[in-house]
């Protein structure tokens, strides 16, 4: 699998060329995500631990550009193209809503219950960057792109990915489908899969450093079989396991050697045991499925009876076009908005609906 051409960039629109313009189509997508909107909320959406006022802790924005670095070190020792490796990693999670995957499974429940179908924060990504940008219009980028986007799974951990070949749009929206229904289908590009795979790598150790901030683990909990082969701090873990994907992938693979796999696997039991699921990491998580239920009700209820004083018309609705407004439903237009909020703008708008003010 050879690396990924600008030439080869397809968009669902064509766009006329410009000469003038030194940039190539997958440099013109990172410029496009970079000024997006969905890419501004980044700065104050949950990574992991939400609503604490504690300095240092990652949000999304950190692990975005992290994931950046990272994959395009390895990139660049396998002869990939930067551009669109950076394109798919500070893209791949712009679909994720207010306070990280708590968030999404909350809102996936009130999307199945009003009958639109599951949530799924790769898929809102392509919804955000393909008919909510630019409004309703999208950013047209790039089907490599927007494929990375769509496959990149960083919940998923592999010992080695390849390249799923198909290059057309109808591939990526059977692919939209088969995510839809909980399968994970495989990049088309050797940068999306790489992305793919380092996307474990750039949260995995910081997780645990944020973890250790906030006194919910300490670092002699980490178990001592993983800390012999990846170390026992953040910038270790991220630098064994870059060295051996740099390592031992190919022009057609990505992969892990099988004892850093096997220890990698160990510790992220570990973080899902001692951190993700840890009842001090869910202590508001109830007061916050309460809080979307709420406003997910009311916004649908201003949606349908057209209230043009509602925070879903003044700060989403008005800006959009009719191509949006014709072929969205209320409950998908209401899940669009919620889905683009930051955590900080959700309380907000919880507070405005529901708390009484003080007169």
């Amino acid at each position: 699998m050879k690396k990924s051409h600008p030439a080869e960039g397809i968009r669902r629109r064509p766009e006329a060329s410009s000469k003038a313009d030194m940039r190539d189509a997958f440099s013109i997508d990172v410029d496009r995500i970079l000024h997006s909107q969905a890419y501004t909320s980044y700065i104050d959406k949950t990574q992991v631990f939400y609503l604490v006022g504690h300095q240092g802790i990652s949000h999304r924005v950190i692990h975005v550009q992290l994931l950046s670095r990272i994959a395009r070190t390895i990139g660049r020792k396998l002869g990939l193209n930067d551009d669109l490796i950076e394109a798919i990693a500070i893209g791949h999670d712009i679909g994720h809503p207010p306070f990280g995957h708590d968030g999404e499974h909350y809102l996936d429940e009130l999307c199945i219950d009003a009958g639109i179908g599951p949530f799924r924060h790769n898929i809102q990504a392509i919804q955000a960057l393909e008919r909510i940008e630019k409004a309703g219009l999208g950013l047209n980028l790039t089907l490599q792109v927007l494929d990375g986007i769509l496959c990149h799974n960083g919940e998923m951990t592999e010992q080695s990915v390849s390249p799923e070949k198909g290059l057309t749009f109808e591939d990526l929206d059977r692919k939209m489908n088969a995510a839809l229904k909980g399968e994970s289908p495989l990049p088309m590009t050797m940068e999306g899969c790489l992305v793919r795979m380092a996307d474990t790598v750039s949260y995995i150790g910081r997780d645990i450093e944020d973890a250790i901030s906030l006194g919910i683990i300490s670092r002699n909990e980490l178990p001592n079989a993983v800390v012999r082969v990846l170390g026992d701090t953040n910038g270790k873990i991220v630098y064994t396991l870059v060295e051996d994907l740099a390592r031992y992938s190919t022009g057609e693979v990505i992969v892990y050697s099988p004892r850093i796999f096997k220890a990698l696997m160990a510790l992220k039991e570990f973080n899902y045991v001692k951190i993700y699921t840890n009842p001090l990491v869910k202590v508001e998580s109830t007061k916050i499925k309460a809080m979307y239920s709420l406003v997910f009700s009311r916004l649908v209820e201003d949606v349908a009876e057209k209230d043009q004083s509602s925070p879903v018309s003044i700060n989403f609705l008005n800006r959009l076009g009719e191509r949006y407004l014709h072929t969205h439903n209320p409950f998908e237009m209401v899940r669009d908005f919620i889905a683009g909020l930051t955590d900080s703008a959700f309380l907000r708008l919880f507070t405005e609906l529901f708390v009484p003010r003080v007169l």
